[in-house]
């Protein structure tokens, strides 16, 4: 797979109601996993939304989540980049280079579902996710 960029929203509490509304606006396959799909079933945030995709037909890809109630959440900066795929040399290089100067706040590693993952706000202050799919 090659590696893709699209944006990916952050939500409080209403992650499902607005991935559903962006699959009625432009159409496509939705997948949502909770936080309770991923071994966290009596966390009080095991309903809430841990990952969506849309995938569209005419190539749009839209992600987003709810933000736990452990961590802050602020309209306005609640969009991200995320680069995914499973090109590792390839990511490993973007997330280096978007890190240079910025802050890393979740480092890239291997995660509980299987993939390195990391976030990082690059100098500029943009928001960056890096997933590789299947860790290393």
């Amino acid at each position: 797979m090659a590696s893709r960029l699209n944006p990916y929203i952050s939500f409080k509490d209403n992650a499902r109601e607005a991935m559903e509304f962006y699959r009625d606006v432009f159409g496509g396959s939705l997948d949502i996993s909770t936080f309770g799909d991923f071994g966290q079933p009596d966390a009080p945030d095991a309903d809430k939304i841990m990952h969506a995709r849309l995938e569209t037909e005419g190539g749009f890809t839209l992600m987003g989540a709810d933000t736990p109630q452990d961590m802050e959440y602020h309209p306005g900066d609640n969009i991200a980049v995320s680069l995914s795929g499973d090109d590792a040399d390839e990511l490993r290089s973007y997330w280096g280079k978007l890190c240079e100067g910025g802050t890393v706040s979740v480092p890239l590693e291997k995660q509980m579902w299987g993939d390195e993952f990391g976030m990082c706000t690059d100098r500029f202050g943009i928001g960056w996710m890096v997933n590789i799919s299947g860790g290393a």
